[in-house]
Order: structure tokens, then C-alpha cells, then sequence
């Protein structure tokens, strides 16, 4: 059997989850941006990075408005939703130079929405070489990056 060690993942791993409710109403919130992850934040909409991700850089752009459905924006909140989400393949095609992008909106639990309340697209950046099969052959993912090294690189680039 191949072992894949990646030991500074345990205190990410065990770590106790943070407050109940809605994760994108708190970060959207004026605060601590580095606790949250808060990559930018616009007028209407706001970047962060997925606390859970497939693979470093996974970030996800939100409104502000805690809505389920793409159908429930504004025009103003869709076109914002959409700038944060080219200029966010922009900033992680500087950082970190993927081969594509998985880009999605889960609207609703049974889509696969983690958070069905509140709207959120995600971005992914993908590789030719990256390691997305281990999830399906060994209910493993491994990231190379921290989630705080994963924003030092990003934050600069929006």
C-alpha cells in the first residue's frame, strides 16, 4: 500500500467546526477578513476561499444577501456574482496556473448544496496531473497548500 503524508493536515482535520449557521452570512459580515478566508469583497458579492476544498485555490464568490437560488439575485447582484467570478480565474490563473476550471452552483441539499440557503458558485482550478481520482479510489484528497498559505498567495491578487 502507497502512503501519502501530508501531517500538517491532522490539526486541519481535527480541528473543532466553528459556530452553527450560515458561513457565507458571517464572513460576509465586516470583520476579520484572514479568519474567514474573505479573498475581496465587492459592493454586492465577495470571494472566499472553500474552508473544505477539492484542491488549493478552490474559492467560492457569494452574495452578500443570504438567498438560495440564482433566480432570487438582482440584476446588479448576478453581474457582480460573475465579475468576482472572471476575475477570479484571472487571480488563480496567475497564482497558480491550472490547465481549466470546474465552475458550478449547487442550488438546493439534494444538488449537492452544503449550505442550500445561501447562494454561492464555486471555483476550481484543475490540472492535467492533479489528483482528483484519490477521493473515488481512496477517500483521500491531498492539498498540497494550507488553507492560510492558499490566501497569503490569492489576497494579493484581488
Amino acid at each position: 500500500m502507497q502512503r501519502l503524508w501530508a501531517p500538517w493536515r491532522l490539526s486541519y482535520v481535527q480541528g473543532e467546526r466553528k459556530e452553527e449557521g450560515c458561513i457565507f452570512c458571517r464572513a460576509a459580515k465586516p470583520g476579520d477578513d484572514a479568519a474567514h478566508h474573505v479573498l475581496h469583497r465587492g459592493e454586492r458579492c465577495f470571494v472566499m476561499l472553500n474552508a473544505y476544498p477539492y484542491n488549493s485555490g478552490h474559492l467560492m464568490v457569494a452574495p452578500r444577501r443570504h438567498v438560495p437560488s440564482l433566480e432570487d439575485l438582482d440584476g446588479d447582484e448576478l453581474l457582480e456574482l460573475m465579475t468576482l467570478t472572471q476575475r477570479s480565474l484571472g487571480a488563480l490563473r496567475e497564482t497558480y496556473g491550472p490547465d481549466g476550471f470546474n465552475l458550478g452552483v449547487n442550488e438546493g441539499e439534494i444538488a449537492g448544496a452544503g449550505f442550500a440557503d445561501h447562494l454561492h458558485m464555486h471555483v476550481v482550478p484543475r490540472w492535467a496531473a492533479d489528483n482528483n481520482f484519490m477521493a473515488v479510489t481512496g477517500d483521500t484528497r491531498v492539498l498540497p497548500q494550507s488553507l492560510d498559505d492558499s490566501y497569503a498567495a490569492l489576497r494579493k491578487r484581488f
